[in-house]
């Protein structure tokens, strides 16, 4: 029996439609990241390493540690497919903000209280093939460094059946510290880790999963920390 159940978890999930999307949000997505890549280049010289780990087609939950505000659409930016990103439903109270972020596909998210609606939002449309950005630290560091991980992805990558895509981000907490109203200069780098596939997702224990997407988030990071020493 435990077999069987095994093979059923493993079977790709019911096919959902993909989200229809407006020619000025498809066209308007594309040239925000082509902006924010000569942005990052001209500004902050950045370098990334890792794209061939990003997958192809199908859903996907992206995993990266929070350095900063930059960090959305600096990982935005590092990969071809379109993302969408889990946000605080607070930041939809900021006038002009709130419709800048929800045209760039942004799953609100109630941290205070259950957020089943996000929560539900972002498992349909990770079961139509879209990748989904979230920061499992929860919020930005405040000293830098890669802090625990919550464990709020974990049903999310399970009921989803998607693979996690570990990134690790270096440089934006210096060019935009948590206790600073304005960003400042710097370099910045970007790893894309290996992805922990369906299969390892189902075969690992709630807390030997927290552990092992800690583990590579962290790896990524020191990597991106030597590209960005080295560039």
């Amino acid at each position: 029996m435990n077999f069987r159940r095994q093979a059923l978890d493993l079977e790709p999930p019911p096919a959902i439609a993909p989200r229809p999307r407006t020619l000025a949000q498809r066209v308007g997505y594309d040239v925000i990241r082509v902006l924010a890549r000569l942005t990052g280049v001209w500004l902050y010289q950045l370098r990334v390493a890792g794209r061939e780990n990003w997958p192809a087609d199908g859903g996907g939950l992206v995993c990266a540690n929070h350095q900063s505000h930059f960090d959305p659409p600096l990982v935005g930016l590092t990969c071809s497919r379109r993302l969408n990103y889990l946000a605080r439903n607070t930041l939809l109270r900021i006038p002009g903000f709130k419709q800048l972020i929800l045209f760039l596909d942004t799953i609100p998210i109630d941290r205070e209280g259950v957020g089943l609606a996000g929560l539900k939002e972002t498992l349909k449309r990770l079961k139509s093939g879209e990748l989904v950005l979230i920061f499992p630290e929860g919020t930005r560091t405040r000293d830098g460094h890669v802090a625990k991980l919550k464990p709020g992805f974990i049903s999310l990558a399970r009921r989803g059946r998607v693979p996690l895509i570990p990134v690790g981000i270096d440089g934006a907490f210096q060019a935009w510290p948590r206790t600073a109203h304005f960003p400042r200069l710097g370099r910045i780098a970007i790893v894309i880790g290996q992805s922990i596939l369906p299969a390892e997702v189902i075969g690992l224990t709630d807390d030997a999963l927290l552990a092992e997407l800690g583990r590579r988030i962290t790896a990524c990071h020191e990597q991106a920390k030597a590209l960005r020493s080295a560039s």
